[in-house]
């Protein structure tokens, strides 16, 4: 991790264990591109991350980051909006890959897989240790996930949330998504059984309720 403030607990607090929300992102078809095309899609991926945070009021810079060649696995500090973050961010992100996607026409398109979660972990010394980091990643990788962005040319993102967050947080209301926009899924990995939704709404609208936030982020900033 960067900036891992889990890790660094004192000695003998290894084991403390903490619930937090996790999320992680994942670039499709990052393995298929030259090295020059992988630094730009790495950069491209790590700069529209931190312009939709900035766009609904997260700082990036505070997160929590375990990062690997074609994505990474992030935890933002206590205290996050939760619905900020599960409702706000993902079509955020959405608009600006959109965005970057339409800047640079004739390259490969910068499409990305995006997972959250709620649950325990705790630090260790490769990263986050527990059952929180294990969700993620199979909804992460889940197949229905892979194959909404495969089968779906107009889409660059591809949202799905645990259903601890989508029973706690989509269906509440308190987010501009319309839980009637997922759908549910299953993952059976290592004998063990992972369920999640997956956004399954209209992409282009997705992307538009971004542009929406990120027009009236700075207003409700200065209000706040």
């Amino acid at each position: 991790m960067n900036d891992l403030a889990l890790s660094r607990e004192p000695a003998g607090r290894e084991d403390r264990l903490v619930y937090r929300l996790l999320l992680a992102v994942d670039i499709q078809g990052y393995t298929r591109l030259d090295v020059r095309e992988q630094l730009r899609v790495q950069r491209d991926l790590r700069d529209a991350l931190d312009r939709a945070a900035e766009g609904v009021g997260l700082d990036r810079s505070r997160w929590e980051k375990q990062v690997g060649g074609d994505g990474e696995l992030a935890i933002p500090p206590e205290g996050t909006a939760v619905a900020t973050l599960v409702g706000e961010f993902p079509p955020a992100l959405a608009a600006e890959l959109r965005e970057l996607n339409r800047s640079q026409a004739g390259r490969p398109r910068l499409r990305v897989r995006l997972a959250m979660h709620y649950g325990t972990l705790t630090a260790g010394p490769f990263g986050p240790a527990g059952q929180a980091p294990i969700v993620v990643q199979r909804l992460l990788d889940a197949g229905p996930l892979r194959a909404l962005l495969r089968d779906d040319p107009d889409r660059d993102l591809a949202y799905a949330v645990s259903d601890t967050l989508f029973e706690d947080v989509v269906q509440t209301g308190f987010t501009p998504m319309s839980p009637g926009d997922f759908q549910p899924i299953r993952v059976t990995a290592k004998n063990a059984t992972y369920r999640g939704h997956i956004h399954v709404g209209d992409p282009l609208v997705f992307a538009e309720l971004g542009e929406l936030h990120k027009a009236v982020a700075p207003a409700r900033r200065a209000a706040v």
